[in-house]
């Protein structure tokens, strides 16, 4: 079946669907639900725990081998160099580093790109604390720019932000989809200017058939529980550049350079320098290569579900989306609606919930400049260099970036599983169908 008969099939199957033709009564003004029982995503990567991943565990365990570096026996352990390898191969990068979270692989990044005191860095004012916080360890001083319908960083919005401090823009794929490379890609080329894609939200996207975090100077991702493939923790740095790969091996491990990695690089060319213990054990390694090894069945999962519901619901007169720069790309963690005001965004979230599917605004990050500690410029230290300067103390965050706020409060929509069902999906695009035309009417 070709794609255009496939999306008016699935529309017209919904259209039948009790309740999705709008007429009947909203469950939130005392008509019945579509579901009874409140339908709820879970976490992606430990719905797919089996077998494999209690194998890696065992196999550390029989072997004593928890540290990445040496433990009994003259073997030594392998998972997390492994788990390096087969990560860099999937990711389309030469070096990838692991480490114990994604905040880990921030700092990690950043110190990587030698940003620090009097440096400038551009990110998007929706991201999570992690993004903020590693500039400001680093010395340097954020500085934010608006987001667009995408949540992701408006590429219009780059430019009058960039002053000569200015070294490194975060683009931030957020909520699994990627930003406009296209467009942020020759803003950075054309200023000098390093890009970090920070992959957290969106681990196995892509963008126009590269996987995101290959494209920019270096790349992180974060294996934590909310994300789409886990140990609990976790982290990775990917990079194609030896010197950025070098400079981030010695910052994640107190500064050394071990034999592994020096291989890699055929042999290093940076002296020691201080570093943190960001080292990954063995125990991660194992689960996260189990999981690593699922990835493409999970995104492969979550993006059939995606599209189920954007061809059951496309159809519906006046209904917009989310911006998706690359929509083949999307990991399709929610179908995010956009809405004329947040009074209507609201009325939906709220009828979407009485019928048995929870709608929410944008998640997983936070409007930084709204942040009481980042609008007092906290940090750890009343010294610390971020804002002790005249352009650090000159910059104010509060109502800084005031079309953020405005989009955040203007979306909302049905976050997604990769383990619904085709009825699960059913019930939420018949839950739209019934409630949108109502409350948009």
């Amino acid at each position: 079946m070709k794609r255009r008969q496939f999306i008016s099939a699935a529309a017209a199957a919904a259209a039948a669907i009790p309740g999705a033709s709008g007429e009947e009564k909203l469950a939130v003004d005392g008509g019945a639900a579509v579901r009874q029982k409140a339908l709820r995503a879970d976490f992606w990567g430990t719905q797919y725990y089996d077998q494999r991943e209690r194998e890696q565990l065992l196999e550390v365990l029989e072997t004593r081998r928890p540290f990445r570096w040496y433990g009994s026996g003259s073997e030594p352990p392998k998972k997390v160099a492994t788990l390096e390898r087969e990560f860099a191969q999937r990711m389309q990068t030469r070096y990838a580093l692991a480490v114990t979270s994604g905040t880990a692989a921030l700092q990690t990044a950043v110190n990587a790109l030698g940003i620090g005191p009097g440096d400038e860095v551009i990110l998007p004012a929706w991201t999570w604390h992690s993004c903020y916080a590693a500039i400001v360890l680093a010395g340097a001083l954020p500085v934010f720019a608006e987001i667009d319908e995408s949540f992701n960083i408006d590429p219009d919005d780059i430019e009058r932000h960039i002053t000569p401090q200015t070294k490194l823009i975060m683009a931030v794929h957020l909520q699994g989809c990627p930003a406009d490379m296209d467009r942020i890609l020759p803003i950075a080329r054309k200023h000098g200017i390093r890009v970090l894609e920070d992959c957290a939200q969106s681990v196995g996207g892509s963008y126009k058939g590269r996987p995101v975090g290959s494209m920019g100077d270096i790349g992180i991702y974060s294996l934590q529980l909310n994300k789409t493939i886990t140990a609990g923790e976790g982290g990775m740095v990917v990079t194609n550049d030896p010197i950025l790969f070098e400079r981030g091996a010695r910052f994640h491990d107190v500064g050394a350079l071990r034999t592994i990695h020096n291989d890699m690089l055929t042999g290093g060319k940076l002296d020691p320098f201080v570093g943190c213990n960001f080292r990954l054990n063995e125990f991660s390694g194992g689960v996260l290569l189990a999981q690593l090894r699922k990835l493409d069945r999970i995104v492969a999962d979550i993006r059939g579900n995606a599209q189920r519901v954007y061809a059951g619901v496309r159809d519906l007169n006046g209904i917009r989306f989310r911006t998706v720069p690359d929509p083949a790309g999307e990991l399709g963690a929610a179908v995010f609606i956009r809405f004329d005001d947040s009074a209507l965004c609201t009325r939906f979230k709220k009828a979407m919930r009485a019928e048995g599917i929870p709608a929410d605004g944008p998640g997983g990050s936070v409007n930084l400049p709204a942040q009481p500690y980042v609008i007092r410029k906290a940090t750890v230290h009343p010294g610390w260099p971020s804002f002790t300067t005249a352009r650090g103390k000159s910059i104010q965050y509060e109502g800084c970036c005031p079309r953020t706020t405005d989009i955040l409060g203007r979306f909302a929509g049905p976050y997604l599983d990769p383990k619904f069902t085709a009825r699960d999906t059913a019930d939420i695009v018949a839950a739209i169908r019934k409630v949108y035309p109502r409350i948009t009417a």
